[in-house]
């Protein structure tokens, strides 16, 4: 005879205190006060920022290896993981083109760069020589063969995100193919999956740290001051993301049956370290996570994080013709439509060039304006002194698009637990049933 038992009861939620998102906070306000009244003592808070940087880095190549191969080689169809990926790339060149549009129009009804007056020939370019530099080697060419690395493991090694998911599409689809043989290897990837995302939850307690380390270090060295001369393209670009957000991924969020301000409210603590530390991946391997646990599938979740962070960068896109437009106009640059056209098209194929470089957001803009003669790429110099701040706007845009996607293309694909998500969204976590990661292969492609 079954004895019912009864269920567990909900997890009693931790002190405020205690909770990421809070400890994040504090750190945030106190290394920019420190910043702002000691600046010298600021700018030596940088290795704490780099050094929690690079401890993500350190797990984001084996989190994201785990997660797309163990989803793939679960898989009985692997024409699956064309579709999905598939359906991720259309998602991806869509928003993406439509950032850059959006930061076009904002430029011209904007003109934050109207009545400057910069004569491009007195500007220093010394400061920003090294990111023209950097940026010729972003080819079309060189990006697509940098995706193969030298080695199976030589991926690992560098870092390179992209790398990364090609070896783990192509190691998850061998496995899959080889059936039963696979199956001791597959159970002891997933077994590794729990230890591995343990390490992550240990990493992440030195959030507040890194945290403090960044934003001291930002405001130390380059000074709120700084911000008031530029104070029109910065607040331009700040305003034109987050309507980009709430309008146009508010209405795609509202058509798939969820809210954008209830995914950034369930993403918090993530979003806040993105803030602090002024790189999306920073929270990477939590948002991976995150996403799994509000209903995406684990397979359509590993795809389609570790690829929109190279190819679905909307707050950068929205900055290049932004910035572009900005500089064209405070050099009194005379742009045609057909230049304007160029710029965007440039600007399509560049931001997926960038994808793993340190900077990348600055750094495509000057490859985009070297191809784009027109605009003066020593104009650059006049938004280098504010390219940190706006650096944490573009991160936190690209997140927040991310994480969109991954709940959109795993709804087009059928792989969305929605009660999952509304719960999570709604903050009932310790409500939430376990996980189920596999893709319904057996219902027909949509779409």
């Amino acid at each position: 005879m079954h004895i019912p038992t009864a269920a567990p009861a909900p997890a009693k939620p931790l002190p405020i205190y205690r909770q990421l998102y809070f400890q994040v906070i504090v750190a945030i306000v106190l290394g920019a006060i420190l910043g702002h009244y000691e600046p010298l003592i600021g700018e030596k808070m940088k290795p704490l920022g780099d050094a929690f940087i690079n401890l993500v880095k350190m797990i984001i190549a084996p989190v994201i290896f785990l997660t797309i191969v163990t989803g793939i080689a679960s898989m009985t169809h692997l024409r699956t993981v064309g579709r999905v990926f598939a359906k991720a790339m259309a998602y991806f060149l869509f928003f993406s083109t439509l950032a850059l549009i959006v930061g076009m129009i904002v430029a011209h009804v904007v003109q934050p760069g109207a009545g400057m007056n910069i004569n491009p020939a007195e500007l220093d370019q010394t400061a920003v020589h090294s990111y023209v530099e950097k940026s010729h080697d972003l080819t079309l060419v060189g990006f697509l063969m940098d995706i193969i690395p030298k080695t199976l493991l030589s991926a690992f090694v560098d870092g390179n995100i992209l790398q990364v998911l090609f070896v783990a599409v192509l190691f998850g689809i061998a496995l899959a193919m080889v059936g039963d043989k696979g199956k001791p290897v597959l159970n002891f990837l997933e077994a590794l999956v729990a230890p591995v995302f343990k390490l992550v939850h240990i990493l992440m307690k030195a959030a507040p740290i890194g945290a403090f380390g960044a934003i001291a270090f930002t405001i130390g060295k380059y000074g709120v001051g700084s911000l008031i001369n530029l104070a029109w393209l910065v607040g331009s670009f700040y305003l034109t993301a987050f309507l980009f957000v709430a309008v146009i991924l508010g209405l795609v969020c509202r058509l798939c049956g969820f809210s954008v301000f209830k995914l950034a409210r369930y993403l918090k603590a993530e979003l806040l370290l993105v803030l602090g530390t002024s790189s999306s991946e920073s929270a990477l391997p939590s948002l991976m996570e995150k996403m799994e646990r509000a209903g995406c599938s684990k397979s359509v979740v590993g795809l389609v994080v570790p690829t929109g962070y190279s190819f679905n960068l909307d707050g950068t896109n929205i900055y290049m013709t932004l910035a572009a437009l900005f500089i064209a106009q405070a050099t009194n640059t005379e742009l045609t439509l057909g230049h304007q056209i160029a710029l965007l098209l440039v600007a399509m194929l560049s931001s997926k060039g960038a994808a793993g470089v340190t900077g990348a957001g600055f750094i495509t803009l000057a490859a985009t304006l070297a191809v784009v003669p027109e605009v003066p790429v020593a104009g650059m110099a006049l938004i280098l002194g504010v390219d940190r701040f706006m650096s944490e706007c573009r991160s936190l845009t690209n997140f927040i698009g991310n994480a969109v996607a991954t709940v959109v293309v795993s709804r087009w694909e059928g792989a969305l637990d929605r009660n999952r998500l509304q719960l999570a969204l709604d903050g009932r976590e310790s409500e939430l049933p376990p996980p189920v990661d596999a893709l319904p292969e057996a219902l027909p492609a949509k779409g």
